[in-house]
């Protein structure tokens, strides 16, 4: 993963100087690109993922590139003991945390009577619990400080239903009601937890799905023309919208999921 190709404009003074990020699922994708973003906007970083390869490969460039200070971590999000572990190392080289973004994930799509229980587990431990660990391995140093912005990486199927797509709607739905609880929560000791919600983004996992059908090409335009704006978005999109929310801009807004779908939840049918 090239952690320098996305398309990213010079916003001039640095929106996270001095502030400290630890983004999940940083080795590629969503995750890399808010990593690439939060490196050029003055933020040292801790980047995780479930080996500590890719971060790697991913800080290393941002290091070289934007001489901000990045470490890699491994860890399953999961897995509660590993979480605490790979967060007790990014504070420690980091000297606090000012900002978590949780977009680890993976996706469990089939049918509810063919779901398996450890299918069931996985999509609902990575994807929920895995964020919960994460923000409960955040938190005593956020409210120490009396300060913490959370982004959490929800998803489209958080608002609407997709057939055959269970059991990740369940876990989408719960993360976004995660973010409101906990944003509720907290938010007199400030911090602020809040969550974004993508639609079909360009994704090594969406070129997966699409390099899967029988004719790739035409499934990518036909996946295209079923958003209003004929297109399908960018990491970079996502990553400027967790940039804004992991930011002093947006200081009142709490509890609050952004969806990024180029309008197409909005459709009632065509």
């Amino acid at each position: 993963m090239n952690a320098t190709a996305h398309d990213f404009t010079a916003t001039g003074v640095p929106r996270l100087h001095g502030k400290r990020a630890l983004i999940t699922g940083a080795g590629s994708g969503i995750g890399s690109a808010i990593a690439e973003l939060f490196a050029r906007e003055g933020a040292d970083l801790a980047l995780l993922d479930l080996t500590a390869a890719p971060a790697r490969a991913v800080g290393e460039q941002l290091a070289q590139a934007t001489g901000r200070h990045v470490i890699a971590v491994g860890a399953d999000v999961a897995s509660s003991e590993q979480v605490d572990a790979a967060f007790a190392r990014a504070l420690d080289a980091l000297g606090g945390l000012d900002i978590l973004i949780n977009c680890a994930g993976v996706n469990v799509f089939g049918d509810p009577l063919h779901t398996t229980e450890q299918d069931w587990r996985r999509c609902l431990d990575t994807n929920l619990a895995g964020a919960w660990h994460c923000i409960r391995a955040a938190l005593p140093s956020m409210l120490a400080a009396g300060y913490g912005h959370i982004v959490n990486i929800a998803s489209v199927h958080g608002h609407k239903i997709i057939p055959g797509a269970f059991p990740y709607p369940v876990a989408k739905h719960g993360l976004i009601g995660l973010t409101r609880s906990l944003g509720i929560e907290y938010a007199a000791r400030g911090i602020r937890v809040n969550s974004i919600s993508p639609g079909l983004i360009m994704t090594p996992a969406a070129e997966r799905y699409f390099q899967s059908c029988a004719d790739p090409e035409a499934e990518r335009r036909r996946q295209a023309e079923l958003l209003p704006c004929k297109r399908i978005g960018r990491p970079e999109e996502v990553a400027y919208a967790a940039l804004f929310l992991a930011g002093d801009e947006a200081r009142f807004i709490n509890a609050t999921d952004l969806l990024i779908d180029g309008g197409r939840s909005q459709i009632y049918h065509d």
